[in-house]
């Protein structure tokens, strides 16, 4: 992340994250660049990929939230399908 040489004296603001991003670049799980090769290999295709995860943070996030949506839809699969007309 590349920022601004005029800085912002508010500490509780602009001047927080200023220096959390001081102290985090370089220690993030994923590489920018990596992830810039993956989304142009991808739009490269025919069909390229309306969704895309990039990384093995965003990956395993996705599946454990998935995992707890379809738990719940199950959970609740009686009272969705009771709705439907009936014949």
């Amino acid at each position: 992340m590349t920022q601004s040489s005029g800085v912002i004296d508010d500490a509780d603001t602009a001047g927080k994250r200023r220096k959390e991003h001081d102290t985090a670049h370089g220690t993030q799980p994923g590489d920018p660049a990596k992830a810039a090769n993956a989304i142009m290999t991808a739009v490269e295709f025919d069909e390229p990929p309306a969704f895309l995860l990039l990384g093995n943070d965003a990956l395993n996030t996705y599946r454990r939230l998935n995992a707890a949506k379809l738990h719940t839809i199950e959970a609740w699969e009686h009272l969705s399908t009771s709705t439907n007309i009936d014949t």
